[in-house]
């Protein structure tokens, strides 16, 4: 898979789980009735989202790290009940599938693959 592929990938996934972090804890299923806190989880997310699109390398290293801890609460939460284990079952889902995109594409991207793939 090319790089410019791992990248789309990887931007879509990431607008979907800010959207759905966001979606979650203001709207469909907040911890406290009107809405959480928890709506902040998504602001890291947001950090990452200009050097995802630019394609920068840096970024997606430590977008993988920062993307694990999306990961755990998806599955820890993934036991409530009703829509909230639902929810989060989809973010352990979307977490898990950028972590890949990401890993793949700085793989892709790596210097040193650079030139064995012109060569």
């Amino acid at each position: 898979m090319s790089a410019r592929t791992l990248n789309f990938a990887a931007t879509v996934l990431l607008v979907a789980l800010i959207a759905l972090c966001v979606l979650w804890e203001a709207w469909l299923a907040p911890l406290r009735p009107g809405g959480s806190w928890m709506i902040l989880k998504a602001l890291p997310l947001m950090g990452a989202f200009l050097g995802v699109l630019k394609g920068r390398r840096y970024t997606y290293q430590w977008l993988t790290m920062l993307v694990l801890l999306y990961l755990v609460e998806g599955v820890v939460r993934a036991t409530d009940p009703g829509l909230a284990g639902t929810l989060a079952i989809a973010e352990a889902v979307l977490a898990a599938l950028l972590f890949a995109c990401a890993v793949w594409y700085a793989r892709v991207s790596a210097p040193s693959r650079q030139g064995r793939a012109s060569a």
